[in-house]
C-alpha cells in the first residue's frame, strides 16, 4: 500500500508542498475572507487571521498516510495561489478537494495541479480511484474536474451543506477517475 502522499508535486507552473502554519497571512489574505472563494465551501468565511490558524493546525493535524493539505505556490513569483487537500477514503481510493484565490481564476492552474495529483494517484498500484464532488450550481469546479479527465458519475442527493448557501444539504455532482 502507498504509505504515505508525497512531500511534493511540481507541474510547469506551480510547486504544490505541504502547508505550514506560516502560510496563514497569505492564505487569509489571499482568499480566506472571500465570500466569492467561500461560496460553495463547507466554510465560512475567515473572519480574522485566528480562524486561519485555526484551519491550518486542523490540516496538519492529520496523518501523511491518510490525508495532506498543499500550498499551491507559483514558481515564478512564490506566492500562494491556493489549497489542495488530498484523502484516503478507502485503502484503494482518494478523494481530494481545493480552492483557488479568485485573483487565479480561468488560467487552468488547478486543471494543471490536478492533472498531476490525478496521475501520481491512478499511477500507484494501490490506487485505483481519485475522486471529488462540488456542489450542482459551482460551474467552474465541474468544468475543473472534467478538464483533468474526471468523469461526472452522477447527483449525490441532499450530499453537503454549504452555509455559505443554505443551512440544509445540497446535491452535487461526483466526480471519479478509476483505472
Amino acid at each position: 500500500m502507498t504509505d504515505r502522499f508525497p512531500d511534493l508535486f511540481e507541474t510547469p507552473r506551480l510547486t504544490l508542498r505541504p502547508v505550514a502554519l506560516t502560510d496563514a497571512e497569505a492564505i487569509f489574505d489571499g482568499y480566506a475572507q472571500d465570500p466569492e472563494v467561500a461560496r460553495f465551501t463547507i466554510w465560512a468565511p475567515h473572519r480574522d487571521l485566528t480562524d486561519t490558524v485555526a484551519f491550518l493546525e486542523l490540516c496538519l493535524a492529520k496523518s501523511p498516510a491518510d490525508a495532506r493539505t498543499y500550498a499551491l505556490i507559483g514558481r515564478e513569483d512564490g506566492a500562494l495561489r491556493g489549497l489542495l487537500d488530498l484523502r484516503r477514503t478507502k485503502p484503494h481510493a482518494v478523494e481530494f478537494g481545493y480552492v483557488l484565490a479568485r485573483r487565479w481564476w480561468g488560467q487552468g492552474l488547478m486543471t494543471e495541479a490536478l492533472g498531476t495529483i490525478v496521475a501520481w494517484a491512478l499511477a500507484q498500484p494501490d490506487i485505483f480511484r481519485i475522486g471529488a464532488v462540488c456542489d450542482v450550481d459551482n460551474i467552474g469546479s465541474a468544468r475543473v474536474m472534467e478538464k483533468a479527465g474526471l468523469n461526472r458519475e452522477g447527483v449525490l442527493r441532499r450530499w453537503l451543506v454549504h452555509p455559505n448557501i443554505s443551512a440544509e444539504p445540497r446535491d452535487c455532482y461526483g466526480y471519479a477517475k478509476v483505472r
